[in-house]
């Protein structure tokens, strides 16, 4: 990231922690899994991932000129099942989270305070991004949780597992891995 200022920087840390959270939890379903509602009128993972793409691609897509709920944007359709494979429906999705990124580069040369539009409704840049990151987190945690009801077999914990919280503060202690996945991705300094 470019032109790094403290509030963009933050909000890159944090949105690429998200991400880890969720190519974590995709690396661990099958393609099966990942396309599976856990029941009647809940989404897939896939279909949440098809969201988070579609409406990420609307909001940072030239977010300074034109309004973040694009006309192009067919937002009911997002929570429909996607008609192609596993790996097309990725690549939708970087699309989307590419935008995020550059959004959030861009905005480190920016006013935070720059008027932006999201279904007409004006708002400042810096209140958008902390939109935009409140929504990937809520689902992030709908993509845990959905995965975890429809994964077969033994879980990987991407946070501090059960009963661990002891062993895990003991290695971690002052260092950004005492955030488990949503602290940095370096491992922890072995010199403490």
């Amino acid at each position: 990231m470019q032109a790094e200022t403290p509030w963009t920087a933050a909000l890159f840390e944090a949105a690429v922690s998200y991400r880890r959270m969720i190519d974590g939890t995709l690396a661990q379903l099958s393609d099966e899994e990942f396309f599976q509602r856990p029941a009647a009128e809940i989404n897939s993972v896939a279909v949440i991932i098809r969201h988070l793409g579609g409406n990420l691609t609307s909001r940072w897509t030239d977010f300074l000129t034109t309004d973040g709920e694009k006309p192009t944007r067919n937002r009911d359709e997002e929570f429909a099942d996607w008609p192609g494979d596993r790996a097309s429906l990725m690549r939708y999705f970087d699309a989307g989270w590419q935008q995020l990124l550059a959004a959030i580069e861009e905005a480190a040369k920016l006013d935070p305070t720059t008027p932006i539009f999201i279904r007409g409704e004006s708002q400042t840049l810096a209140s958008a991004l902390a939109r935009s990151l409140t929504h990937l987190s809520y689902h992030v945690g709908q993509i845990s949780l959905i995965a975890r009801t429809v994964h077969e077999g033994r879980w990987h914990w991407l946070t501090i597992g059960p009963g661990e919280s002891q062993r895990h503060n003991e290695q971690t202690w002052g260092t950004s891995q005492s955030r488990s996945v949503f602290g940095s991705a370096d491992p922890p300094d072995s010199g403490k």
